[in-house]
């Protein structure tokens, strides 16, 4: 009995053990990272556990908005950076201590749960790199349910802190704060993590330069996509304090990343005001797989300015994922408490309808079989993709369990709800595809 009783007690301490492993810390709810029951199929985390790294590029001689009365002052640009990884081995994970700023223009710090560890070492092997950036106002920290996810399936994802000014301030210093800046640090971010890449330069050595995806929100999406390719209207040099003058039009290319494979835009800005963001050749001159994912009233970045840069004819194809009744927020984790006091905090974070264990999920699912399929070149991952019914609710299960059955749809042609999600899970958005058009 006493052999057993220990027996018993080894069992139930490893047991403990285990569900310690890649966890949040203690007290903080589970990471957003890791998705629901009810998350569609590719949601789940990889099989790696997951390391994080802090770590900063700095980029002498850079023209500052912020500062300067007649012209931007010349600084050194300090870019702090988050980097998750796929790590060899499991630990504690972590909270992250981050902040936005409040109406009144000064931060509103809070905690978000992460199962992300620090110092972990990394899994052996080489990795698809992307580039994670958020948006106005945010932190990396933000956006951690989708950089801890990929970096569980095998991608090294770099996060910058762009540090913009409080997104309260309506000078026309501040606004240009981010406009000039963050295409211009998406391509210096990107150039850097490649290069060290190649020199197999600490955290940087686990990455594949060759194979290098952008992902960006809100402002965030606009730079990736200018990065991306896509040139820059002259008007943009009057918003950007001239900062951007010398890459529109013709010398967009100067900022086009160099091996890039894939782009997802979530929410991306399409235009300020009543100036075009691009000339009228657009994202149409952006020549990789490009993902854009928008809510149907978003009434920060307009629903109709997204969908025009989807319907556009481009050189490669492209996809586009609607969320019905969805706003502008739908790529930021959840609101954590300190965030949920006023409307202002809390408006960063959540959708008027929609649940964030649904819409982070929904994205996770369908950003991972984008990026496995076109930068990983994984071409299974095209029944995710491809051939879907293009509004979520036609779809149709004919030999679909009864009941609440947690299996997954196999995808056409036994079923046309979207693969990979489960019965009466498929519903309240669209999802389109347009193949590659050229540009006419």
């Amino acid at each position: 009995m006493r052999r057993i009783g220990l027996g018993l007690g080894l069992a139930v301490a490893v047991l403990a053990v285990a569900a310690t492993a890649q966890r949040p810390g203690e007290g903080q709810g589970d990471a957003p990272a890791r998705p629901p029951v009810d998350a569609p199929e590719l949601a789940r985390l990889g099989r790696y556990p997951v390391g994080v790294q802090r770590s900063r590029f700095v980029q002498p001689g850079q023209a500052d908005p912020l500062q300067g009365r007649d012209r931007p002052a010349i600084v050194d640009r300090e870019l702090p950076l988050l980097i998750w990884y796929p790590a060899a081995s499991a630990g504690r994970g972590t909270t992250y201590k981050t902040a936005l700023s409040g109406e009144d223009g000064r931060d509103v710090a809070f905690d978000l749960p992460g199962l992300a560890s620090p110092a972990r070492p990394v899994a052996a092997g080489r990795f698809p790199l992307v580039i994670l950036a958020h948006g106005y106002g945010n932190t990396p920290e933000v956006l951690s349910w989708l950089g801890e996810n990929l970096a569980s399936k095998g991608y090294v994802v770099v996060a910058p802190a762009f540090r913009d000014p409080p997104i309260s301030i309506r000078t026309d210093a501040a606004r240009a704060g981010p406009i000039a800046r963050r295409p211009l640090d998406i391509a210096f971010v990107t150039a850097e993590a490649q290069a060290r890449a190649e020199k197999r330069q600490g955290i940087f050595a686990a990455a594949d330069p060759t194979r290098t995806a952008l992902i960006g929100y809100s402002m965030g999406g606009y730079g990736v996509l200018t990065v991306g390719g896509a040139p820059l209207n002259p008007g943009m040099g009057r918003l950007s304090r001239g900062i951007l003058t010398p890459y529109a039009a013709d010398r967009a290319g100067e900022l086009r990343a160099k091996h890039l494979k894939a782009i997802v835009a979530l929410a991306p800005a399409a235009r300020f005001g009543d100036v075009p963001i691009w000339t009228e050749k657009g994202v149409g001159a952006v020549p990789v797989p490009t993902l854009i994912v928008v809510g149907d009233h978003d009434r920060v970045v307009g629903h109709e300015a997204v969908r025009a840069l989807f319907t556009a004819p481009a050189p490669s194809p492209r996809y586009l994922l609607t969320f019905a009744q969805a706003g502008h927020s739908i790529a930021l984790a959840p609101a954590p408490p300190a965030m949920r006091q006023r409307f202002w905090d809390m408006d960063w974070f959540e959708d008027a309808v929609w649940r964030k264990d649904r819409l982070l999920p929904i994205q996770t699912h369908l950003i991972t079989a984008f990026l496995d399929r076109y930068v990983k070149g994984e071409t299974g991952m095209d029944a995710y993709l491809n051939g879907l019914t293009v509004q979520s609710d036609a779809g149709r299960w004919s030999d679909a369990p009864v009941g609440r059955v947690a299996q997954y749809s196999p995808g056409p042609p036994a079923s046309t709800v979207w693969k990979g999600f489960q019965p009466g899970r498929a519903v309240g958005m669209s999802f389109e595809y347009r193949p590659a058009t050229g540009w006419r």
